[in-house]
């Protein structure tokens, strides 16, 4: 738990900044990173699906044969969040088993 090289005196001090790291901060900010990026990705979707179906309902006909762009852009977004969503779920297990191997393992 304490890094190596620490003074015994200052361990008191090590100790609630240690538990609070780990306990708390490395599954916040997995947490964090996860959500941030999920909702980017559906916030880019919706926005997409919004503007096609704006175009497509819109009374001048010249733009409802432009809502086909943003309509296969949001073909293409949601088969790259789903890359996306296996990308950050391999990189939420290798880096809870990093963390996890961390607090295990004791420190050379």
């Amino acid at each position: 738990m304490f890094p190596p090289g620490v003074p015994k005196a200052l361990y008191i001090l090590i100790t609630p900044i240690e538990l609070i790291s780990t306990l708390i901060i490395r599954p916040f900010s997995l947490a964090v990173r996860l959500f941030a990026n999920m909702l980017a990705g559906h916030l880019l979707l919706v926005i997409f699906a919004l503007l096609s179906e704006a175009l497509f309902q819109a009374r001048d006909k010249i733009l409802i044969p432009i809502g086909v762009f943003p309509f296969f852009m949001l073909v293409f977004l949601t088969g790259f969040e789903v890359l996306v969503a296996f990308l950050q779920a391999y990189i939420f297990t290798i880096l809870a088993a990093v963390y996890i191997a961390g607090a295990v393992h004791p420190e050379h």
